[in-house]
């Protein structure tokens, strides 16, 4: 091991990255092998890097010539990534020591691009694709980078430098960034703040519009690393020529992903990442992407799932071009299993878990040796698999298992199962099957069957690739390609289907969809916008690494999007009553306040203004302070909305000592200064329904106290210790102005705010209470289509509001 790490830091891994390539059991002698036939033990780091690079990526099948492409690296004539590329696809199916001429002009060896010709390339697509860039501005920068990557004069340019010219020419022709660059300021035009006196009403003269914000386009996603570089439909090889052509025959040359969730939970944050790769990655090559449940597991499986998987995936705004499952191919894949049987290479065994641990190594994971019914005769086993079929077994009695390599050093080719016995009811197939196929036997046979192009997984999924490409070869069917890239992960959360349950049932959340939880559903139910969390993903990119990203970098594409969306709303969550003195009790005017400051397409609504009002709490001192700007004894503060500002001039208080009421002037007398800061603030006028009374404003902290969960030096009590008890706070007594009810009698008169409505999903009722955050409707509030067209709340109506995410701002200002 030793010398392994000290080999592999050589190529300027880390010790920590050096360390876990030594540990795995597949890469590290590939790696060795590799480092070997360079002849060198010291390495300069881009070299080293394209090295591991081969390590990861080679295969026996796929690349027959690694020594060779590792000994150009290491001499300098493999120097890119790109080169890289070419030169493993070049290997496939040609000899590059029999013919290095050809070898080089394929890799681009010794092809300079010069400074000037990078320029005037990048100018050639630049100026094809001005009048885009003109329309849609930085915008459209993601995708015009991927065009000029696909240049061919650029293919092997150097990539810092084209995008360095690339940058420059975009920065020539629009200049720096401004309000125009994004897509909610295009329009935006200064409002106006009028008031004075109006009939007793709350209607909106023009109401709020719904308001789009749109995410980076997908384009960006995909126009750097690997994944910006992957193979063509049809280029990749076959065990025989003529799959090939009837696999181009049938699509056309057209890329088709899939996504293939399993049906048993619902999708979380990493499942946005995948089905923003699978279905993005067809969308931008003009392709299309299944949706196909791996429904090959009854006991765990339910059709709430299956609902709520493709519910997610339109929430998202992708459609599948076909829903699938994997149990539209039972039929075919038994026939597919009796075709292995008969090829000798697949084989029913009796072994107890225990033993196939046992015979795989064991804890200790010493020598391997294989199953005593590996060579039973194949008539033997096709009659043994026909009994697990019609049921003569009781489970667990025989597995199918495939006749793979135990030698080798891939657990993934350890004769893995292909079919158990499962007496549990198919939630399709009802309980004609007693027998299911295995995820490792399904998943590449159901790509293949549907002609998939790009199978993109994440890494777990990297040793797995070598029994895909066994058992496609091994039955002769197309053979798509397996790609894999690193996962989502975010921080203070967990994301494990067994754990999120394991929460629910010791009642640290109450479901599911709790809004603490990170599953879609919950950040949905929280409010959190689609194009929130796709806009995330997609700042992410594609690559290899699996990192924990900061829950925070989410939570900041969620106040952009809501900050471009969100209509605004005064409120207060911990009210506190003021009395203008010198107005009389009668006095009512009606105030025309805009839904969004400085942008009129929000429209603007009325609200009352009385002699009695509300403010919240945190905007009320009884001791001032210089750095304090809002009300406190003798201090003068604006209003929002209204033209003439308050000065507190007494404070009123109950026998424990808590204040009953301010008591303020109305200074509308004469010419005032104007104020330092602008409260928010809530009428009292019962005749107008004002205010409205929210029965709970939930609030909600990270659910776990640490980042990292799982972290024993940090959390030695277990992952359920670092759950924070105290993470939701649930605030009663808070109010709101009447705009509100303006806001929701609009959603409930389109179509598919009605359906919100009923089927209570009120979550896409979303806006900010000023200054204190982001809000929506809970599902729990109790609200219909009638109760939506009142102007004021009744009885029966039950509002509940759920922070969706708090604001940045200085609480002193």
């Amino acid at each position: 091991m030793d010398s392994l790490l000290s080999k592999f830091e050589a190529l300027g891994l880390t010790a920590e990255k050096a360390k876990e390539a030594a540990g795995n059991k597949k890469l590290a002698p590939t790696l060795s092998e590799l480092i070997d036939a360079t002849g060198q033990n010291a390495f300069e780091k881009a070299p080293g890097m394209l090295l591991y690079t081969l390590g990861t990526t080679v295969t026996k099948e796929k690349t027959p010539h690694a020594s060779y492409i590792a000994k150009a690296i290491a001499s300098g004539r493999i120097a890119s990534t790109e080169q890289l590329s070419a030169a493993t696809k070049f290997c496939v199916k040609n000899d590059p020591a029999a013919n290095e001429k050809a070898f080089d002009e394929a890799c681009g060896v010794g092809v300079v691009v010069s400074d000037s010709e990078i320029a005037a390339s990048v100018k050639d697509v630049v100026d094809s694709a001005k009048e885009l860039l003109v329309k849609d501005r930085y915008r459209a920068q993601g995708r015009v980078l991927g065009m000029v990557k696909k240049a061919p004069a650029l293919r092997w340019a150097e990539s810092g430098k084209v995008k360095s010219e690339f940058d420059a020419q975009i920065l020539a022709l629009l200049g720096p960034k401004d309000e125009r660059d994004d897509p909610a300021n295009a329009k935006k035009a200064a409002a106006k703040k009028p008031t004075g006196v109006g009939a007793a009403s709350s209607v909106a003269k023009k109401p709020a519009e719904s308001k789009k914000w749109e995410p980076t386009p997908l384009e960006t996603m995909f126009a750097d690393g690997d994944i910006s570089r992957l193979h063509k439909a049809g280029e990749n090889p076959q065990i025989k020529p003529e799959l090939t052509r009837e696999h181009l025959e049938a699509t056309k040359g057209m890329v088709i992903t899939r996504f293939p969730p399993e049906p048993n939970g619902y999708l979380h944050i990493g499942h946005a990442k995948a089905i923003n790769v699978n279905f993005g990655y067809a969308k931008i090559h003009g392709g299309t992407c299944n949706l196909r449940y791996d429904d090959t597991n009854p006991e765990a499986e339910e059709q709430e799932y299956v609902d709520s998987i493709l519910d997610t995936v339109r929430w998202l705004g992708f459609e599948p071009d076909k829903v699938l499952y994997s149990s539209d191919y039972f039929q075919e894949l038994f026939d597919l299993a009796v075709d292995l049987i008969r090829r000798d290479l697949a084989y029913v065994c009796h072994c107890t878990a225990k033993q196939i641990n046992e015979q795989r190594g064991g804890v200790s994971k010493g020598p391997r040796s294989c199953c005593a019914h590996r060579s039973r005769p194949v008539s033997e086993s096709l009659e043994e698999f026909q009994k697990m079929k019609e049921g003569r077994y009781a489970a667990n009695e025989a597995i199918l298992r495939m006749k793979m390599d135990m030698e080798d050093g891939n657990p993934q080719m350890w004769d893995l199962i292909a079919y158990r016995i499962l007496y549990s009811t198919h939630h399709r197939t009802g309980d004609k099957w007693c027998i299911y196929p295995t995820y490792d036997f399904t998943h590449c046979l159901c790509d293949s069957i549907e002609n998939i192009t790009h199978s993109l997984c994440t890494r777990e999924f990297t040793q797995s690739r070598q029994s895909y490409y066994w058992l496609c070869d091994a039955l002769e069917v197309y053979k798509p390609v397996q790609w894999e890239y690193g996962r989502l992960n975010v921080t203070n959360t967990v994301l494990s289907k067994r754990k999120l349950l394991e929460l629910r049932d010791e009642g640290f959340v109450r479901d599911l969809d709790d809004p603490r939880l990170y599953t879609i559903p919950a950040l949905r139910r929280r409010g959190v916008p689609p194009q929130a969390i796709n806009a995330f993903v997609r700042e992410l990119g594609v690559s290899t690494s699996s990192p924990i990203i900061a829950v925070e970098r989410l939570e900041n594409h969620i106040r952009d999007c809501l900050n471009e969306i969100a209509p605004r709303i005064m409120a207060a969550i911990s009210p506190v009553r003021i009395v203008l003195e010198n107005l009389p009790e009668d006095h009512l005017e009606m105030i025309e306040l805009p839904y969004k400051s400085n942008d009129e397409s929000f429209g603007v609504h009325k609200v009352p203004f009385t002699r009695v009002l509300y403010i919240d709490s945190s905007d009320f001192r009884e001791v001032d302070s210089a750095d304090y700007y809002r009300l406190a004894p003798g201090k003068t503060v604006g209003l929002q909305g209204v033209s003439s500002p308050v000065t507190c001039t007494d404070v009123r208080k109950n026998a424990d000592g808590s204040i009953a009421e301010i008591v303020c002037r109305y200074e509308n007398e004469g010419k005032q200064k104007k104020p330092k800061s602008y409260i928010q603030w809530v009428a009292e006028c019962p005749q107008l329904g004002s205010p409205i009374r929210l029965d709970e404003l939930r609030m909600y902290d990270p659910l776990f106290k640490h980042a990292n969960p799982y972290d024993e030096a940090i959390v030695p009590g277990g992952w359920l210790s670092d759950v924070d008890r105290d993470s939701l706070h649930i605030h009663k007594g808070a109010i709101a102005e009447i705009g509100l009810w303006d806001l929701i009698n609009k959603h409930a008169a389109t179509e598919s705010g009605k359906k919100d409505i009923t089927e209570k999903r009120p979550e896409n009722i979303r806006f900010q209470f000023t200054r204190m955050g982001y809000f929506t409707l809970d599902k729990d509030s109790s609200l219909s289509i009638a109760d939506a067209a009142k102007t004021s709340k009744g009885s029966e109506v039950k509002l509940i509001m759920n922070r969706i995410v708090t604001l940045k701002e200085d609480s002193k200002k």
